[in-house]
């Protein structure tokens, strides 16, 4: 299949396959003429990194997902390398959660402070 049939069946733009060609995740085929095929699998592939970059994995940590399904695997996330990176992903939201949480708690101690000071409450 052309590219615009993959990004079509894959729900994603043609520009999204040629950033995940770039960075690795798909190998296509090349014709005698120099266009690109892609396969079944490819589809498979782009779907996958699609979801797993809605989760906020980088395209990078998207490789242990594909090579768990370039060998063999009906699911991308059942391979070792997978779990590590869905725990490294869980370690990153945490990280930022508390993060998050530390700065709610400034804000709102700088709110409770510019209000009680404006109501002449100092």
């Amino acid at each position: 299949m052309h590219i615009s049939d993959l990004a079509a069946q894959a729900g994603v733009t043609v520009k999204a396959v040629r950033y995940y060609e770039a960075q690795g995740l798909l190998r296509p085929e090349r014709q005698p003429n120099g266009y690109r095929t892609y396969t079944e699998q490819d589809v498979v592939v782009v779907r996958e990194v699609k979801a797993l970059l809605s989760l906020g994995l980088t395209a990078e940590q998207t490789y242990p997902f594909i090579e768990c399904l370039r060998a063999g695997n009906e699911r991308a996330d059942v391979c070792p390398a997978s779990l590590t990176a869905y725990r490294t992903r869980i370690a990153d939201v945490d990280r930022r959660i508390s993060e998050l949480t530390e700065l709610r708690a400034k804000l709102t101690d700088l709110l409770t402070d510019a209000e009680s000071w404006r109501t002449g409450a100092r």
